[in-house]
């Protein structure tokens, strides 16, 4: 009789991702709307700060999707799938719904942003009112309408559609990151912007700028085995996502932060509220065009964000089948994008998103990564991981020391998130995350000598 709570671990023998694509895969996830929008909230710290927190916070983040992809490529297996071993078979539904609210989420803020270009893109055609104008809902709904449909055709397409959108994504992207940055230097010097100062009542900590990159970058290591697993080379399943993500995003949030600041210096105002990739396009008079590349960046990134939250599903509820869970995520994220419509600020919604990411990703990537490369020393069995009476069940299927751990990692967050010291110069992610790491490699091996 087949588990319930089985588990796919990828055979060699159908693993076909390039290095190539692997590569193409994670700049696109990062060259994305959310990422330029991103750099515009760190352009509180001006250039340089900005700079600093976004080499110092991606660079250790994607070590993290280094070692998480490395666990795909050995196993073969969805990182919530591999989330059981240390989180026990019942308990990585924490870690699951955690991975499918986010990721949700991030679909959410892309899609919202791609909505808003195509509401450019109507005003230009039909005249219709731009979101943020009097009247301006229906060009935004229509717009989430017109990208939600897309998604969902690329998910019916299947995972072929998916790749090709991403090889002829990453080459417009290339092309349009060049074209804005022409844009942005030719009317602003690049000395202006870096000598540029942020108005003193919006100036923001470097520690809390690492804690909002930490979040961002952080939510893709639980995607990082949903694509490794289909490697068979080391190097593809480590350096290609580690390479690739970072080009992605030190190249978009690059341009977000600088033409964010190119406004600020032209116009006399900063207004983190028009630091999303549309409205920079449209007061750069960039045109349709970058619409529509702004449009596509979202579906590079969404193919991403929609597989992690579709697999995420599909753990929780193994009986449905993954395209049916992409399809519910879909639906669902096609919800939640509505939700700074009701609100009344992108901003808000999206800082305030980016705050629960934050405080619940960091202990659980720490309890993984620890439990796979110290504590298991690289040996997981992919069968044993949906086996309800195997070494990976723990107590009535929770391992109560992860759980535990995860919630006073939270705890632990909310408390240094408080203090003047972090925000000013640490920020609470990567402390949070070495201290539960370090607890967790504690307890475990007073378990063993017990």
């Amino acid at each position: 009789m087949e588990s319930k709570y089985q588990v796919e671990s990828i055979a060699e023998e159908h693993r076909h991702m390039t290095y190539w694509d692997m590569f193409a895969t994670w700049i696109g996830a990062n060259a994305n709307n959310g990422t330029w929008f991103i750099g515009g909230i760190i352009a509180a710290c001006g250039f340089w700060g900005g700079i600093r927190a976004l080499i110092v916070a991606s660079s250790i983040s994607y070590v993290f999707l280094m070692l998480v992809g490395y666990m795909g490529k050995k196993t073969g297996v969805t990182t919530m799938a591999l989330s059981r071993a240390s989180f026990g078979i019942k308990g990585s539904v924490i870690p699951s719904i955690v991975n499918l609210t986010q990721f949700v989420g991030w679909t959410a803020v892309n899609t919202f942003i791609a909505a808003t270009s195509v509401s450019y893109i109507l005003h230009s055609f039909l005249g219709w009112p731009v979101y943020g104008k009097p009247g301006g809902n229906l060009g935004l709904i229509a717009g989430i309408a017109v990208m939600s449909i897309l998604h969902l055709l690329s998910i019916i397409a299947g995972q072929r559609s998916i790749q090709i959108i991403e090889r002829i994504g990453i080459i417009l992207v290339i092309i349009f990151v060049i074209w804005e940055s022409i844009v942005v230097f030719k009317d602003v010097s690049f000395s202006q912007i870096g000598h540029w100062q942020v108005p003193s009542n919006l100036k923001m900590g470097f520690g809390t700028a690492m804690d909002t990159l930490a979040a961002f970058n952080l939510a893709w290591v639980t995607a990082g085995a949903d694509f490794t697993r289909f490697t068979k080379k080391t190097g593809t399943a480590t350096t290609a996502p580690f390479l690739g993500a970072n080009l992605g995003v030190f190249g978009f949030a690059f341009i977000g932060l600088s033409a964010t600041i190119s406004i600020a210096i032209s116009s006399g105002v900063y207004d983190p509220n028009n630091s999303d990739p549309s409205t920079i396009a449209n007061r750069l008079g960039l045109g349709i065009i970058a619409m529509l590349v702004i449009m596509l960046t979202s579906m590079t990134a969404n193919a991403v964000n929609i597989q992690a939250a579709g697999s995420a599903l599909n753990n929780m509820f193994s009986k449905l089948t993954l395209k049916q869970s992409l399809l519910i995520t879909t639906i669902i994220a096609t919800f939640v994008t509505f939700i700074p419509v009701f609100y009344g600020s992108f901003l808000e919604t999206f800082t305030a998103f980016l705050d629960y990411v934050g405080m619940v990703l960091g202990p659980i990537i720490s309890i993984m990564v620890v439990d796979y490369f110290v504590i298991a020393k690289q040996d997981y069995r992919p069968s044993e991981l949906g086996n309800p009476k195997g070494k990976y069940w723990y107590k009535n299927g929770v391992h109560w020391t992860a759980f535990t751990l995860w919630i006073v990692g939270v705890l632990i967050y909310i408390g240094l998130q408080h203090m003047a010291f972090i925000q000013k110069y640490t920020g609470a992610t990567f402390i949070v995350m070495i201290v539960i790491g370090l607890l967790y490699w504690g307890i475990m091996r007073l378990k063993k000598v017990e």
